[in-house]
Protein backbone atom coordinates (compact mmCIF):
# COMPACT_ATOMS: atom_id res chain seq x y z
CA UNK A 1 0.00 0.00 0.00
CA UNK A 2 1.20 3.13 -0.98
CA UNK A 3 2.39 6.12 1.72
CA UNK A 4 -0.54 8.21 0.15
CA UNK A 5 -3.18 4.97 -0.35
CA UNK A 6 -2.48 4.57 3.55
CA UNK A 7 -2.48 8.27 4.60
CA UNK A 8 -5.93 8.47 3.07
CA UNK A 9 -7.24 4.92 4.30
CA UNK A 10 -6.00 5.74 8.12
CA UNK A 11 -5.73 9.22 8.61
CA UNK A 12 -8.53 11.39 6.48
CA UNK A 13 -11.16 8.13 5.66
CA UNK A 14 -11.45 7.26 9.32
CA UNK A 15 -13.02 11.71 10.44
CA UNK A 16 -15.05 11.66 6.73
CA UNK A 17 -17.28 8.64 7.69
CA UNK A 18 -17.85 9.41 11.10
CA UNK A 19 -21.77 11.20 11.73
CA UNK A 20 -20.37 14.62 12.06
CA UNK A 21 -16.58 15.00 10.84
CA UNK A 22 -16.58 18.89 11.92
CA UNK A 23 -15.36 18.67 15.25
CA UNK A 24 -12.24 16.18 14.26
CA UNK A 25 -11.68 18.17 10.90
CA UNK A 26 -10.83 21.70 12.48
CA UNK A 27 -11.06 23.26 15.97
CA UNK A 28 -12.94 26.36 14.60
CA UNK A 29 -16.38 26.01 14.07
CA UNK A 30 -16.57 28.27 11.25
CA UNK A 31 -14.08 26.38 9.67
CA UNK A 32 -14.90 22.80 8.61
CA UNK A 33 -12.37 22.36 6.21
CA UNK A 34 -9.11 20.47 6.49
CA UNK A 35 -5.92 20.16 3.91
CA UNK A 36 -4.60 16.60 2.65
CA UNK A 37 -0.92 17.48 1.77
CA UNK A 38 0.59 15.33 -0.87
CA UNK A 39 3.73 15.35 -3.74
CA UNK A 40 2.59 17.43 -6.72
CA UNK A 41 4.41 14.03 -9.10
CA UNK A 42 1.67 12.08 -7.29
CA UNK A 43 -1.54 14.36 -8.71
CA UNK A 44 -2.73 11.32 -10.97
CA UNK A 45 -2.51 8.54 -8.35
CA UNK A 46 -4.20 10.71 -6.03
CA UNK A 47 -7.23 11.38 -8.24
CA UNK A 48 -7.65 7.04 -8.43
CA UNK A 49 -8.01 7.54 -4.39
CA UNK A 50 -9.88 10.28 -4.33
CA UNK A 51 -12.48 8.25 -6.94
CA UNK A 52 -12.12 5.15 -4.58
CA UNK A 53 -13.08 7.68 -1.55
CA UNK A 54 -15.69 8.96 -2.61
CA UNK A 55 -17.19 5.28 -3.70
CA UNK A 56 -16.84 4.16 -0.14
CA UNK A 57 -18.31 7.24 1.70
CA UNK A 58 -21.07 7.45 -0.74
CA UNK A 59 -21.72 3.46 0.24
CA UNK A 60 -21.56 4.66 3.94
CA UNK A 61 -24.21 7.49 3.36
CA UNK A 62 -22.27 10.41 2.65
CA UNK A 63 -22.74 12.99 -0.31
CA UNK A 64 -19.46 13.88 -1.86
CA UNK A 65 -19.36 17.00 -4.25
CA UNK A 66 -15.85 17.73 -6.26
CA UNK A 67 -14.74 21.32 -6.84
CA UNK A 68 -12.21 22.18 -9.65
CA UNK A 69 -9.48 24.41 -8.72
CA UNK A 70 -8.89 24.55 -12.49
CA UNK A 71 -12.37 24.55 -14.01
CA UNK A 72 -12.54 27.74 -11.74
CA UNK A 73 -9.35 29.43 -12.74
CA UNK A 74 -10.39 28.61 -16.67
CA UNK A 75 -13.92 30.14 -15.73
CA UNK A 76 -11.98 33.63 -13.96
CA UNK A 77 -10.16 33.91 -17.21
CA UNK A 78 -12.27 33.59 -19.79
CA UNK A 79 -14.79 35.64 -17.73
CA UNK A 80 -12.21 38.36 -18.60
CA UNK A 81 -11.27 37.46 -22.14
CA UNK A 82 -10.77 34.49 -24.37
CA UNK A 83 -8.06 32.20 -23.86
CA UNK A 84 -6.18 32.97 -26.65
CA UNK A 85 -6.10 36.44 -25.98
CA UNK A 86 -4.46 35.35 -22.37
CA UNK A 87 -1.77 33.07 -24.73
CA UNK A 88 -1.41 36.45 -26.89
CA UNK A 89 -0.79 39.25 -24.08
CA UNK A 90 2.17 36.41 -22.09
CA UNK A 91 4.01 36.26 -25.05
CA UNK A 92 3.66 40.37 -25.15
CA UNK A 93 4.23 41.03 -22.13
CA UNK A 94 5.87 38.25 -20.51
CA UNK A 95 5.20 35.59 -18.24
CA UNK A 96 5.75 37.77 -14.79
CA UNK A 97 3.25 40.51 -16.00
CA UNK A 98 0.49 37.60 -16.62
CA UNK A 99 0.63 36.11 -13.57
CA UNK A 100 0.25 39.41 -11.64
CA UNK A 101 -2.70 40.02 -13.89
CA UNK A 102 -4.08 36.44 -13.64
CA UNK A 103 -3.67 36.73 -9.73
CA UNK A 104 -5.99 40.32 -10.36
CA UNK A 105 -8.45 38.20 -12.09
CA UNK A 106 -8.94 35.59 -8.79
CA UNK A 107 -9.09 38.42 -6.51
CA UNK A 108 -10.86 41.09 -7.55
CA UNK A 109 -12.78 40.68 -11.21
CA UNK A 110 -13.77 36.87 -10.68
CA UNK A 111 -12.74 36.31 -7.14
CA UNK A 112 -11.87 32.61 -6.73
CA UNK A 113 -13.12 32.71 -3.41
CA UNK A 114 -17.26 33.55 -4.69
CA UNK A 115 -16.36 30.65 -7.79
CA UNK A 116 -15.87 28.04 -4.88
CA UNK A 117 -18.34 28.90 -2.77
CA UNK A 118 -20.91 28.98 -5.79
CA UNK A 119 -20.46 25.50 -6.09
CA UNK A 120 -20.76 24.64 -2.60
CA UNK A 121 -23.93 22.29 -2.13
CA UNK A 122 -27.37 24.18 -2.03
CA UNK A 123 -28.68 22.24 0.76
CA UNK A 124 -25.79 21.85 3.01
CA UNK A 125 -26.16 18.97 5.38
CA UNK A 126 -23.04 19.13 7.39
CA UNK A 127 -24.12 15.45 8.45
CA UNK A 128 -24.02 14.12 4.95
CA UNK A 129 -22.21 16.18 2.17
CA UNK A 130 -18.68 16.50 1.82
CA UNK A 131 -16.55 18.57 -0.17
CA UNK A 132 -13.67 17.74 -2.05
CA UNK A 133 -11.89 20.84 -3.81
CA UNK A 134 -8.67 19.26 -6.22
CA UNK A 135 -6.75 20.41 -8.64
CA UNK A 136 -5.40 22.89 -6.92
CA UNK A 137 -1.89 22.65 -8.83
CA UNK A 138 -3.77 24.43 -11.48
CA UNK A 139 -3.48 28.40 -9.42
CA UNK A 140 0.39 27.78 -9.76
CA UNK A 141 2.09 30.32 -9.70
CA UNK A 142 -0.67 32.84 -9.99
CA UNK A 143 -2.64 32.10 -6.65
CA UNK A 144 -1.70 30.51 -3.38
CA UNK A 145 -4.36 28.44 -1.21
CA UNK A 146 -3.76 30.21 1.81
CA UNK A 147 -5.83 33.59 0.67
CA UNK A 148 -8.45 31.04 -0.43
CA UNK A 149 -9.03 29.01 2.91
CA UNK A 150 -8.85 32.51 5.25
CA UNK A 151 -11.98 33.56 2.62
CA UNK A 152 -13.70 30.76 2.63
CA UNK A 153 -14.25 31.16 6.47
CA UNK A 154 -17.81 31.61 7.79
CA UNK A 155 -18.98 30.52 3.79
CA UNK A 156 -18.23 26.35 4.28
CA UNK A 157 -20.59 24.95 6.31
CA UNK A 158 -20.05 21.17 5.39
CA UNK A 159 -16.52 19.23 5.88
CA UNK A 160 -14.01 19.84 2.85
CA UNK A 161 -11.35 18.83 2.24
CA UNK A 162 -8.73 21.57 0.22
CA UNK A 163 -6.05 18.59 -1.63
CA UNK A 164 -2.87 20.18 -1.50
CA UNK A 165 0.10 19.83 -3.86
CA UNK A 166 3.31 20.79 -1.64
CA UNK A 167 5.99 19.98 1.17
CA UNK A 168 5.46 20.19 4.59
CA UNK A 169 7.54 22.53 6.28
CA UNK A 170 7.38 22.09 10.05
CA UNK A 171 3.97 21.38 11.62
CA UNK A 172 1.50 23.94 10.14
CA UNK A 173 3.66 25.16 7.04
CA UNK A 174 3.30 24.48 3.37
CA UNK A 175 5.41 24.79 0.17
CA UNK A 176 3.28 25.07 -3.04
CA UNK A 177 4.29 22.52 -5.21
CA UNK A 178 7.14 22.09 -3.12
CA UNK A 179 8.78 25.28 -4.76
CA UNK A 180 7.00 28.21 -2.80
CA UNK A 181 8.78 29.64 0.16
CA UNK A 182 6.57 28.22 2.72
CA UNK A 183 3.28 29.34 4.16
CA UNK A 184 3.05 29.42 7.81
CA UNK A 185 0.30 30.66 8.77
CA UNK A 186 -2.49 27.40 7.52
CA UNK A 187 -4.87 27.51 10.67
CA UNK A 188 -7.06 24.10 8.96
CA UNK A 189 -5.78 20.95 10.12
CA UNK A 190 -3.04 19.10 7.77
CA UNK A 191 -3.25 15.57 6.60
Amino acid sequence: MSDLMQRIKSSLEPILELADPRERLSAYHDMPYALFRYDPEEEFELRKQISLLETRLTQKGKRVSHISLARCLDAAMRSQRPLEDWFSAERDQGTDTIVETVHSVLSEYAPLVDLVAAQMPHDPDPLSDIVFIQRTGALFPVYRTFSLLEQLKGRVTVPTILFYPGDLDGAAGLRFMGVLAAEHNYRPKIF
